[in-house]
């Protein structure tokens, strides 16, 4: 994972004219929806350990919370940075399709307001992340395709541009822009409870050949990911290459296993499952053939060691006997917060920092750093004892008592201190935003011609 601090030899195209605040604000938008949501986190692990607070929260109790503050942690948190990251790569950022970003954020926004207050007023299909309905349903959907037409009329706007100079790159924007374009009406439909039931009954759970594919398509956004964030270093060609070629030969096995409903008992499914751990190694290696700023260090390591983790922890859970111990308890809901709090929120720090620039500073404060990451593994530790309890009692996470109980109360002094850790952010992220230069109405000649 190390690499020289010294400036390497690159391939690098010069960039054209880019405004900071484009960035700035998707880092604003989704640090305020990463407040919110793990203030929601903090009140849901007070409901956990007091459960009749929930008579004083009128219709506003447990159930509700619940989805609110996933939901807002997928879609707020989760999705917005990489609305940032699709800024810089369609050249949103550059020029006069700059004083949109700004908007297009508040739409997303807005469109999240709508649906908190469905969620909290009792409306959902009943589907994990698909909970949009009514108003909600229509508004987010609206707030994507707002987004993609603002990446297509920039990325149009700048065919020419240095950035897009060989077939191959624009090629693979062409066809990111079409992928993007189905997203809305995917998420409209898949909401709708008529399409299939919450409860599927036609399948006994995930496989070994659908976890392989879901990972899958993990790899294939971090294998792309640096195209979009840098250059590649000169003389590691092949490095990436062989990388691409290990990808698609983990796709034809995967092909290869079909799609049948069959047994994580047997050898073929988790086997075929282990083949994953070759990215623990893989990855960093891949990763290291790329030219990074030096302040991405500390949160790129991270990602990796999350990566690693959520890998190596999601083959053991898969195996038998173990997923038969730890399914539908809280040893779930550790590794659940592993892949959401640990590997995705470091990616997505990591990206930011690499796109943020001299702005990158609101994330690499020290304290916050080892605040955040440091909760994330208590946190995972403490769920994974109460589900390996639990999963010797199902009483054990019911009925009150006093194992219960201190983990518990662990639990929510780790949410209070991921919540401190986010609030530093956020704060940072205001005055980053005072100090980003506003779009301009207008530019000159020279530089119109550059951007």
């Amino acid at each position: 994972m190390g690499e020289s601090m010294s400036p390497q030899p690159t391939d690098a195209v010069p960039r054209p004219l880019q405004n900071p605040a484009c960035v700035a604000n998707a880092a604003w938008h989704s640090l305020l929806w990463l407040v919110l949501a793990n203030s929601i986190g903090v009140l849901i692990a007070i409901l956990l350990l007091f459960p009749a607070l929930n008579r004083g929260l009128g219709e506003w109790t447990y159930g509700r919370w619940i989805i609110t503050h996933m939901n807002l942690e997928l879609y707020g948190w989760s999705s917005l940075p990489m609305a940032g990251f699709l800024f810089v790569v369609y050249g949103a950022d550059r020029g006069l399709a700059a004083r949109w970003c700004r908007p297009v954020l508040w739409v997303w926004s807005a469109a999240l307001g709508v649906g908190t207050l469905s969620w909290l007023s009792g409306n959902s299909s009943g589907k994990l992340f698909l909970d949009w309905t009514g108003y909600a349903r229509v508004c987010f959907p609206l707030a994507m395709l707002v987004l993609w037409v603002l990446l297509t009329a920039s990325f149009a706007k700048q065919w020419n541009d240095p950035v897009n100079n060989s077939l191959l790159v624009r090629g693979g924007k062409v066809i990111g822009l079409a992928l993007l374009m189905f997203v809305p009406a995917a998420i409209f439909i898949a909401s709708s409870p008529n399409l299939y039931p919450p409860v599927n009954p036609d399948t006994g759970g995930p496989t070994g050949a659908s976890q392989l594919e879901s990972t899958l398509a993990i790899v294939a956004i971090l294998l792309m990911l640096p195209f979009g964030l840098t250059t590649r270093k000169m003389g590691q060609a092949r490095k990436v290459t062989a990388t691409w070629v290990i990808f698609a030969a983990e796709c034809l096995l995967c092909i290869a296993l079909g799609r049948s409903d069959v047994s994580h008992h047997r050898p073929a499914q988790y086997l075929s499952l282990a083949s994953l751990l070759v990215w623990m190694p893989l990855t960093p290696y891949y990763y290291a053939a790329f030219q990074w700023r030096p302040d991405t260090r500390r949160w790129r390591y991270a990602f990796l060691c999350w990566w690693s983790a959520l890998l190596l922890t999601g083959w053991i859970f898969f195996l038998p006997g173990v997923l038969d111990h730890f399914k539908f308890t809280d040893g779930l809901v550790g590794h659940s917060l592993l892949a959401m709090a640990g590997f995705l929120s470091a990616l997505l720090i990591f990206v930011m920092v690499q796109l943020l620039g001299e702005g990158s500073w609101i994330f690499n404060r020290t304290w916050s750093f080892y605040l955040w990451n440091a909760s994330v593994v208590a946190y995972v530790m403490l769920m994974s004892i109460a589900g390996w309890r639990e999963g010797f009692d199902p009483t054990f996470s019911i009925a009150p008592g006093m194992a219960r109980s201190v983990i518990y109360v662990l639990r929510l002094l780790v949410g209070v201190f991921m919540l401190a850790a986010s609030l530093e952010w956020f704060i940072a992220s205001r005055e980053l935003l005072r100090e980003s230069s506003p779009v301009p109405e207008s530019l000159p000649l020279e530089l119109e011609k550059t951007a």
